[in-house]
């Protein structure tokens, strides 16, 4: 199943990471690089995760594992299994203050969304990051798979996503 390989992948990259390594183009073998290109992934979109897990304790492996569960269902249902075109650099999204009806950095956690569903994060980019962390804990204690599965539902209609996080 993928998501015990996720996760046996997941486990092998902090061992490496604690243990000093923090070059992840090292991580990943034929059969990783398979599973990663299976789910949608990129190796600097996981190692992010890793990292973020390693130095700040956040997010969960679970999280990590969820998140990359709708990657994987957008990718295969929405992109038929096809990556993504385009990159969005951070210079591409809204910027941290701007504000959509009042609500400020809900259009720059919005973009990195669809971005993140289809695949076109910039490696120096990422969706979960402590900032988005830190706007889904404000605004509810959101999971960030369950931003990225609304967004998924809403399609463009921010509206909807705003109604959503303000119920």
């Amino acid at each position: 199943m993928w998501n015990d390989r996720f996760l046996d992948l997941f486990d092998r990259c902090v061992k490496r990471y604690r243990a000093g390594d923090v070059d992840y183009n090292g991580y990943y073998n034929a059969s990783d690089a398979e599973l990663l290109h299976e789910i949608g992934y990129q190796p600097r979109e996981f190692f992010d995760f890793v990292e973020d897990y390693c130095e700040e304790g956040a997010p969960s492996i679970s999280t990590a594992l969820l998140v990359a569960a709708v990657r994987r269902d957008y990718f295969l249902v929405e992109m038929a299994g096809k990556p993504g075109e385009r990159r969005i650099t951070a210079s591409d999204l809204p910027t941290f203050g701007d504000e959509l009806d009042g609500v400020a950095y809900l259009p720059r956690i919005l973009a990195k969304a669809r971005a993140k569903l289809r695949g076109e994060l910039d490696p120096d980019v990422m969706f979960g990051c402590g900032g988005d962390r830190h706007f889904l804990a404000r605004h509810g204690d959101i999971h960030p798979a369950d931003f990225l599965r609304q967004v998924w539902a809403a399609r463009e209609d921010d509206a909807r996503v705003l109604a959503w996080i303000r119920a």
